[in-house]
């Protein structure tokens, strides 16, 4: 008995200390990125490294919000418009083809259905010259319209996947009594299906907005107008210019992760949960 406690003991500790050690691994780049951010421009290049800064300064921080160093409120505006518009759309959409691929019997719906897994075997740059023609001969080149299409183009594919194993899971019974009931396909997926994969939606619109808000290589393509900059671009332009400043550079990568970290943040008491227990009666 003894050593059965003893051996669950052992495991319990061995679980926590990976746990910790996996967290520590994990954050341990972050918390270099926040330590250089407070230390000063030849502390941050010292031969000597430090762990923790010897004088710390916030000047970092008030330079990337200065618009002749880092103009971050405006790249900040155009990053937001365009993963809101981007992650919006894509969600809509694919509610509407995750719904039609869940519920409805069409032809080729299977290969339709199949199709999504073979956009998980290419890269994001085989659509780069494609897109950059078809945006160009529309003439929206170097506009946030042109990454808000490109963003659509590269989340929807996901979105309807992930979407359609949510509908796949309410049950059929619960549409059957709505349609009972006098309503048609569009009142039910606004007032039944949205409601009830809610946590759902939000996880791709989470997703979505994530690989909007980060994306680097469609927006460093399409986009040349440094008034159209998002942050991912601002930020390597600023490793081009006399401001080239460790301690500002990890202050404002900081600044412009803090965003997607807020929303998930907010975002994650709906993601978690299941909504449908209990949503049909015995």
């Amino acid at each position: 008995m003894a050593s059965s406690k003893q051996h669950k003991v052992i495991k319990s500790v061995a679980f926590y200390v990976g746990l910790l050690s996996i967290l520590v691994i994990s954050l341990f780049p972050f918390f270099i990125m926040l330590m250089t951010s407070f230390k000063s421009s030849k502390e941050a290049v010292n031969t000597s490294p430090t762990l923790f800064p010897k004088d710390w300064t916030f000047q970092h921080y008030l330079d990337i919000f200065n618009p002749d160093i880092f103009p971050y409120l405006s790249y900040f505006k155009n990053s937001l418009s365009i993963a809101l518009f981007a992650s919006t759309f894509s969600v809509l959409i694919g509610i509407l083809g995750a719904y039609a691929l869940s519920r409805l019997k069409f032809k080729g719906r299977i290969v339709i259905n199949s199709s999504f897994y073979t956009v998980y075997m290419f890269s994001g740059i085989l659509l780069v010259v494609p897109l950059f023609k078809i945006i160009s001969g529309i003439g929206l080149y170097d506009t946030k319209a042109s990454l808000i299409i490109t963003m659509i183009v590269q989340t929807l594919p996901t979105a309807i996947f992930m979407l359609k194993s949510y509908f796949d899971t309410i049950p059929g019974d619960l549409e059957e009594a709505a349609m009972i009931d006098g309503l048609n396909r569009i009142q039910i997926i606004f007032y039944i299906v949205i409601p009830l994969a809610f946590s759902g939606i939000m996880s791709v619109f989470v997703y979505s907005f994530m690989i909007a808000w980060n994306d680097y290589l469609f927006a460093s393509i399409f986009l040349s107008d440094s008034a159209n900059f998002t942050l991912p671009i601002g930020l390597n332009t600023l490793f081009s210019t006399p401001d080239y400043v460790w301690g500002r550079m990890m202050a404002a990568s900081l600044v412009t992760a803090l965003p997607v970290v807020i929303m998930y943040a907010i975002s994650e008491r709906f993601i978690k949960g299941n909504v449908t227990e209990g949503g049909v009666k015995g």
